[in-house]
This record gives C-alpha cells, structure tokens and sequence, in this order.
C-alpha cells in the first residue's frame, strides 16, 4: 500500500476526530477530508476499529515528534513543560482533542488502550528523568504529581474558557509550570516563593 496516502488518511482521521468527535469518524468522513476518492479509506482500514486503530498509532508517533529538549537546570524544565502545554494548545491541537476521542474510545475497546497507554508511560517515564537531571529530588510519587497535573491541565487549554484558564492559572504557563515544580519540590534555593505558588490549585 502506498505509505504517503496512509499517512494523509490516518492525518485526516485526527482531524475529523478533532472536529466531528468519536461519532462523526466514518470513512467516508475521512475520504472527504483527505480529498480521496469514496471508498479510499475502506480499502486500507476496512472497519472502523482498524481505523481507530490507525488514528492512535499515527497520534503515538506524531507524540514522539514533538520536540523536547533536555533541560540544563529548573528553569530549563519549567520552560520545557511550558512549552509542551503550548503545543497541545497550539500546533498540537488536534492531535490532542484526537487523543481524548481515542482515550473515550478505549475506555469500550481495550486493545485501544493498550496503544494509547504507550504515550502515558513514556510522558511519566521521561517526564521522570527530566526531573532528576536537573537535579530535582525525585521520588516516583513526586515525578507522578508533576505529570498528572500538566495531564490534567490539557482539558482546560483546550477547552477552557479565559475565566476558567484564569482560575486554575493556566492564563499564564510560565507561572504554572514554576508554581507546580514550587509545589511539589519547594521554591527554588535562593528564589522567593511564588506568592501565588498556589497557582496550581488556585
């Protein structure tokens, strides 16, 4: 099968999931969006599980893409983060709101979430090592609270209205980010503490 037209339907299936949501993922959805002949999509997914299927192994590798620098010290890490929300609420948009149709999805078809799962471990695995590279005193507790808040941040950014992004302090991610590495790790040595270090509960 050609491999460049595979990849521009698993592509558009992400944006049909973005735009139409679980439901409105059909094959003929995707052909529309792919501009491809009806019937294209069922030739190289013929069911819609094998078209899930497809759409949470292209989101996994687009996941891999995604540019992350190994940062130098704290505040490298906290610009890391912050720019790891700032492409799920940017450029990675739709592969995100894909992500959480897909997620949904798995919560019925296992073998989904057996795919998806690749791309939780591997956030709390690097986010981890991120974390104690900078010399953070890690503990898996620790690494795990950091992780499930940017997790739990990623709703709110893409969907969220400015009130409610102002109340979680999500309206400002540079101050998000170092206010959860202040509260899980304590303010930086020789930084005053954040008056608002509470921005992650705020």
């Amino acid at each position: 099968m050609n491999r460049n037209r595979r990849d521009s339907l698993r592509d558009a299936a992400i944006q049909v999931l973005a735009e139409a949501g679980g439901r409105g993922l059909t094959h003929r959805a995707v052909d529309a969006a792919a501009e491809v002949p009806p019937g294209t999509a069922k030739n190289y997914f013929p069911t819609r599980d094998a078209l899930l299927a497809a759409v949470a192994e292209r989101c996994v590798e687009l996941y891999h893409d995604v540019p992350r620098p190994a940062p130098a010290d704290r505040a490298g890490l906290a610009a890391m983060l912050r720019a790891l929300l700032e492409n799920v609420a940017g450029p990675g948009r739709a592969r995100m709101l894909a992500y959480l149709e897909l997620r949904a999805e798995a919560a019925r078809r296992p073998h989904l979430s057996a795919l998806l799962d690749t791309v939780a471990i591997a956030d709390f695995t690097a986010f981890e090592r991120a974390q104690a590279a900078v010399g953070l005193p890690v503990t898996p507790q620790r690494a795990a609270a950091v992780t499930l808040a940017l997790h739990a941040a990623i709703p709110h950014l893409l969907a969220g209205s400015q009130d409610i992004l102002t109340a979680v302090g999500l309206d400002d991610l540079d101050r998000f980010t170092r206010g959860l590495l202040d509260t899980v790790y304590g303010p930086a040595r020789g930084a005053p503490a954040q008056s608002d270090a509470a921005t992650v509960s705020r």
